[in-house]
Order: C-alpha cells, then structure tokens, then sequence
C-alpha cells in the first residue's frame, strides 16, 4: 500500500536539465514588520479555493521581521489574511497568545462547510506551550470557527484544538528531534485536507519519518483516514527511505481522472550521493492507493533557478493548476555567509504565482 520514491528516480536527475522557474525580480513585503511563508487559501472540501467575502481567505505562518530568519520558526504563529480585488488586508493572528497547545504553530489546511458559515483549521502544534527550552515534538490539531461575511470575512472565536491523530512509533517515528539542525529534524507536521471525489473519503496527508528505517534520510507522505468520524492512521503514501529527510506540506490534486501529490523538499536533504535541487516534487496514480508513479520520470516538477537555488520555497498546487510559494532568498546564489546577510536578502513575503500544465505522468510550466 506504500509507494517508494527511490534514489534510481532521483539519480537521473544529475544528469539532467532542471525546469527551472523564472528568476524573482521583485519581493515587496505584504505586511512590514511579519516575515511570511507557508500560507495556504481556505478551500472547499472538494479542493477548490473558496470565495468568501468577494475574495480569498489565507492562512500565513509568521513572525517578527528581526533577526536570523532562519529564527522564525522558533517564533512561528498562524496569521490570517483576506484578498480582494482592492488588494491585502491583515486580519491577524489566529488564535490569541497562549490559546494554541504548542511554543509556536507550522503549516496546515483550512477548509469551510457548504454553507460558508464554519471553518475547520488543521494545523501542527510544534513543542509545547509554556516549555523552558524550545522543543522539536509535532502534533496535528484541528480546531474549528463560525465565519461570517458582513461584508468581509468575520472569523469567530476559535473552539478549543484537539489532537487529531498522533505517531504511533511503529510506523511514524515519535521522535522528533533529529540532529536539531535545520534539514536534520524529524517530522510529524503539515496536515493537508483531502477528500476522495470518488467515495467522498476523507484523509490527512502529513509529513512524515519512518519509524523502522535505518537511514538517517526516511523521509515519507504520511496519511490518515476518517472513518466514522474518527482519524486512523494507515501506511505511508509514499516512502523517501535512504533517498530524502522531508517531504514537506504534501497534498493532493485530481485532474483528468488522475491523482496527483506534491511536495517541497530542500536540495540538502537529499542523502549523500544524490544530487538534486531544492524544489516542488510529485507523484501521479490513478486512485488513492494506486501504484504511484514519479511526475517526469524523476519526480521534479519544478526547481529554483541554478543561479538563484534558494529563491522560493514551499509550493502548494491548488485546483485551478496556479501555484503558491514564498520568497525565500531571491537575490543570492550561495547560502548567506552569517544572520546579517540572510536578513538583507530574505524575502518572507509571497512569491509570484506560478502555473502548471498537467498531462499524464508528466507536469511542466505553463
């Protein structure tokens, strides 16, 4: 029932063109003052961005703009934000200081009722609330809101999160730490709504560790299903085993009778010997637990530009084949040499959109 993305799929890479995406010009911060990144559109439970108040509803990780900004994730907080056809407008953090169960918050999905009147927020509650020494444990919440439009969105008070699902230490690693080092670190994070369009199933797809592997690179897709109201957990969807650390925020489109998921991943976490670059990754099948197949032989869809390997990050594929990502460091063909220098040159704000054209086993820039 699992999938392996393997080292003989991503060794073509070394000797291919990577499809590389147009060079990011321009990065203007969206809010000055908040680093940016992981964000995500409310949608409906069949995929589609939901229109809510004549426009988009986004959920931003952010952070103070201060510092190394390789710090924000250790200061990591839900914010949300609506988009219309007269620009941004900042709503705020999503929940108020020290409602959430963790330290801080990573990335998730939202989706909204038929009836546009209830959002559900599944998010990652990283370490703990109230913890003297940050930690690196990752648990899956959902918490849930009443949404009105009068005439913009009008989020209500936010019901208490609850834990979804969590590792079970036989297939998803426990442990979480890793080397503590960026790349290094485990995972248990990232939920992402899908539901089947075939049977109307519902399933969370996470980042994942192996727990039985014995490569420090096991890396995986992990998945829950809902039945009777209730998440259980089953096999990995794909397994990166010896081949990669993260895939990181993975989700699922359907398209032509096919299945699609996507990751991000970072070029250094790739294990030794494999050369590949920081970028969105995918896999194709024909249902849910179908075979699935790497997108373009090696499952790279699309990278950052060689002369610019660390300029975006983070990419979601939404239904209508646009793609959302951040500005990560857009100006620098090396890593930065200290914390000054990533200041300078990080971006922390959304990144241009992007579009796919889909056909089969094969995914390219439109």
């Amino acid at each position: 029932m699992t999938s392996h993305w393997t080292a003989a799929a991503v060794a073509a890479l070394a000797t291919s063109a990577w499809p590389a995406t147009p060079r990011i010009v321009a990065a203007p911060p969206l809010l000055p003052g908040l680093d940016l990144w992981d964000y995500w559109p409310v949608q409906e439970r069949d995929g589609r961005v939901a229109v809510i108040g004549g426009g988009t509803l986004f959920v931003f990780l952010a952070a103070p703009a201060t510092g190394d900004p390789d710090a924000r994730h250790d200061l990591a907080h839900l914010r949300l934000a609506h988009r219309d056809e007269t620009g941004w407008r900042d709503l705020g953090p999503v929940f108020d200081e020290g409602f959430a169960p963790g330290s801080r918050q990573w990335s998730g999905s939202t989706v909204v009722d038929a009836g546009h009147t209830m959002l559900t927020l599944f998010f990652t509650a990283a370490g703990r609330r109230n913890e003297a020494q940050l930690g690196f444990e990752q648990r899956l919440f959902v918490s849930r809101a009443g949404l009105g439009v009068p005439p913009g969105p009008l989020v209500k008070a936010w019901s208490t999160p609850t834990e979804v699902i969590a590792a079970d230490g036989a297939v998803y690693l426990r442990d979480m730490a890793g080397g503590g080092a960026l790349g290094t670190i485990k995972a248990f994070r990232d939920p992402y709504y899908f539901e089947d369009p075939v049977d109307r199933a519902g399933y969370l797809l996470f980042t994942a560790s192996l727990a039985a592997s014995s490569s420090a690179w096991n890396g995986a897709v992990g998945i829950a299903r809902r039945d009777a109201g209730d998440w259980q957990l089953q096999p990995p969807l794909i397994a990166a085993d010896g081949v990669n650390n993260e895939l990181e925020r993975p989700h699922i489109i359907c398209r032509d009778g096919l299945y699609y998921c996507f990751w991000s991943t970072q070029g250094r976490v790739f294990a030794p010997g494999l050369v590949a670059p920081t970028g969105l990754y995918g896999v194709v099948a024909e249902a849910m637990r179908a075979p699935w197949r790497p997108l373009n032989g090696s499952g790279l869809v699309i990278a950052n530009p060689p002369a610019y390997p660390h300029q975006a990050y983070s990419w979601l594929v939404l239904d209508d084949l646009s793609v959302l990502s951040f500005a990560d460091l857009p100006g620098l063909a090396a890593a930065p040499a200290d914390a000054v220098a990533a200041r300078a040159n990080f971006g922390g704000t959304p990144a241009p959109t992007l579009h796919l054209r889909l056909a089969g086993d094969r995914a390219v820039l439109a």
